[in-house]
């Protein structure tokens, strides 16, 4: 079971905002907060999505292959949050739709502001 995924991000207070506007029009809010890191959820005990400075000190970049998949309740929730990504700055990687056999899912794909890949998903 995830208990949270973190993204890095070179650009903390950038990412941040992108952040607190997509999540928060899902119903998340920042559960905890430090000067490299900021995890969003609707709570401590389900799965949690945060960015953070690498603590490396070397740059975040985006992993090729590597996805993060948001649940969501409803192909008009899909529709909603994949477009708001692109309002808050964020880069399409795949318009909503069906996928999978039989159009078992629908997902819409995003890029955020640091280029990681994320989606939207619901059963359809």
């Amino acid at each position: 079971m995830i208990a949270y995924t973190t993204l890095g991000t070179n650009y903390l207070d950038r990412a941040a905002k992108f952040y607190d506007a997509l999540l928060g029009a899902n119903g998340a809010k920042r559960l905890l907060e430090t000067d490299r890191l900021i995890f969003w959820g609707v709570s401590m005990s389900v799965p949690m999505l945060a960015i953070a400075k690498p603590f490396d000190g070397k740059a975040a970049t985006s992993g090729n292959g590597t996805m993060i998949s948001l649940g969501v309740g409803s192909m008009a929730q899909v529709d909603e949050l994949y477009r708001k990504a692109l309002e808050l700055g964020g880069t399409d990687e795949g318009v909503p739709g069906p996928r999978g056999p039989g159009g078992t899912f629908y997902i819409g794909y995003f890029r955020d502001l640091d280029h990681n890949k994320l989606n939207f998903f619901c059963p359809a």
